[in-house]
């Protein structure tokens, strides 16, 4: 019988031998299902670094110039001091330990030590405020606290008994990090790791109530990923760079899990303020193979000259939000390489995607990745058919559901029974599909609306609309209307160096007119900047609810179809 590392080893080479046969890799995947897993033990330790001692693991690029690699050899033998310095201090198997660190090396030290040790990982943004933090220390149950100094005070308004461990500076009544470099404290693991034990505990982002709490176990992620390291076309050896802040789910995607599954280099680039031509320099410089960015910066990377920074980038994946062609198209034209869409939340790995080799359907998100079964439910009739809400199927029995999707909500038995009802995981997202398998994202269950009883995805009319030259983003939401219940209003940030004026407005209706069908097209314009979450995604229930508001009035500053008739 296999060991849990070689099971696993098995999948990861079946998906790398085939990583650009789309139909051999998804007919003949299967899922490991090891009964006792642990990545950072049984593959981190024993793989990557027995076989690589000196492979650079971790890189990180700072805007000042400074560039420091951290091997394999160097990661493991670090993550064991930390992990018996941390657990002389009271953490062990199954405390919940909020982390608040940046792109920094003590992040990739406590991830890996806290996996040894088996307890579950609270990821947090740094940018939390106090309220926050207080509903993650209360309803985590957290028992320890590992966060950057200066997010330290902080907590002073955050009561409870959890242990305080300050990186950086010494702070009063914290423990200090540093103390971990000169510990001679041991470690060794204290018995194996159940697969099912929890290990991350993320708080997704609420709207309109408080944030849900998804698990994810020793295998959902660690060995669930397997489908995004197949999307993103990750090889051994590889540099990977994927854009994203540490706390968020898509940070332990591309830089924890996929990267290090395929035995390649993890780059980071650590920015404060983004600079596209900084970063284009990066890519370039540090000889970047694989690299993957949100459609927001994207958006921004085409504003700059792309031709001479290719480097050496082979793979370009974006993810987060779907990615509008225009931006593909440029890049193509650019590079002569595909960005390739992919989608996946928080409660799953990557779940449909373009992947490697494949021909990519302009607009289309790709396919169902290997491991996953994918449904389009009509909402009205729950049967499925080739347009509907994107489910992912999961049956009863528990080698069916897929490895790469959360057990549930914690603590959450009503949110969990809407969620995984009928024998599917309901993501919330609409899609169609077209007769080769194609999935296009129309959008969120709450984002796409009605006029003149027509539906409307707001994506499709914002992919329309950046193609103008003076478009830097858009976002689309309903305004009420009297006469058609509801007409498509665009608020619109412009590009570097255009103003807003009534002129350009109605140059952007215009463009709308011409490119869009007569009951799809752009009825409303306002100029302004787009509320996002932390994480980079546009809040349009904001701009819904804004237009509520106005729905007896005209708001200042917006222009009208008929102001230019």
């Amino acid at each position: 019988m296999p060991t849990p590392t070689e099971e696993f080893r098995a999948a990861r080479d079946f998906l790398l031998e085939r990583r650009d046969d789309y139909d051999a890799a998804y007919a003949g995947f299967r899922w490991p299902r090891p009964e006792h897993f642990n990545f950072a033990l049984d593959w981190f330790d024993a793989v990557l670094a027995a076989e690589h001692p000196q492979r650079v693991a971790l890189r990180i690029i700072e805007t000042d110039g400074r560039d420091a690699g951290y091997t394999f050899g160097e990661l493991s033998r670090r993550s064991d001091q930390v992990a018996g310095w941390l657990r002389s201090r009271g953490v062990g198997r199954g405390m919940p330990v909020l982390v608040l660190l940046g792109n920094q090396v003590e992040l990739w030290e406590v991830t890996l030590a806290a996996m040894k040790l088996g307890a579950v990982i609270i990821p947090a943004a740094t940018l939390l405020a106090p309220a926050d933090l207080r509903d993650r220390v209360v309803r985590g149950d957290v028992g320890a606290v590992i966060a950057r100094t200066e997010i330290a005070g902080r907590f002073d308004e955050v009561p409870g008994s959890y242990l305080r461990i300050a990186v950086g500076d010494p702070v009063e009544g914290w423990l200090r990090y540093a103390d971990t470099e000169v510990s001679l404290e041991p470690f060794g693991a204290d018995g194996p790791t159940r697969a099912t034990d929890p290990l991350l505990l993320y708080f997704t982002s609420g709207t309109t109530a408080l944030p849900k709490l998804v698990e994810h176990t020793h295998i959902s992620y660690p060995i669930g990923h397997l489908s995004t390291m197949y999307w993103i076309g990750l090889k051994p050896g590889d540099v990977h760079l994927n854009v994203s802040s540490p706390g968020w789910a898509k940070h332990a995607w591309s830089c924890v899990f996929a990267p290090w599954i395929a035995g390649a280099t993890i780059c980071v680039f650590n920015y404060e303020r983004f600079d596209g031509r900084a970063l284009l320099d990066v890519l370039r410089d540090a000889r970047v193979s694989t690299f993957c960015a949100p459609p927001t910066v994207w958006r921004m990377l085409i504003q700059q000259d792309l031709s001479d920074r290719q480097g050496s980038l082979r793979e370009l994946v974006s993810a987060g939000e779907p990615l509008n062609p225009e931006v593909i198209q440029y890049v193509q034209r650019a590079w002569g390489i595909t960005i390739r869409d992919g989608f996946g939340q928080t409660e799953t790995s990557l779940q449909i995607g373009n992947s490697p080799g494949q021909p990519v359907r302009p607009g289309s998100m790709g396919r169902p990745m290997p491991g996953f079964s994918i449904s389009l439910i009509d909402p009205g009739t729950d049967e499925p058919g080739d347009e509907g809400e994107i489910c992912v199927e999961r049956g009863v029995a528990a080698d069916t559901h897929p490895v790469g999707l959360m057990p549930g909500y914690q603590h959450d038995d009503e949110r969990n029974s809407a969620a995984f009802a009928g024998g599917r995981y309901h993501t919330g997202d609409v899609a169609r599909r077209d007769p080769d398998g194609y999935i296009t994202y129309i959008g969120r269950t709450d984002d796409v609306f009605k006029a003149s009883d027509y539906r409307i995805s707001p994506f499709e009319l914002e992919s329309v609309l950046i193609e103008h030259p003076a478009v830097a983003e858009a976002a689309v939401v309903p305004a009420p209307d009297p006469v058609r219940l509801a007409v498509p209003k665009a608020y619109v940030v412009l590009v570097d160096g255009r103003q807003p004026s009534a002129e350009l407005a109605a140059d952007i209706l215009r463009h709308s007119r011409q490119n869009l069908a007569p009951f799809k097209r752009i009825r409303r314009l306002e100029f302004a900047q787009l509320p996002k979450t932390i994480s980079g995604k546009i809040r349009r229930v904001e701009l819904r609810e804004a237009e509520e508001l106005h729905a007896q009035d005209r708001p200042p500053g917006e222009y009208r179809e008929e102001d230019f008739v």
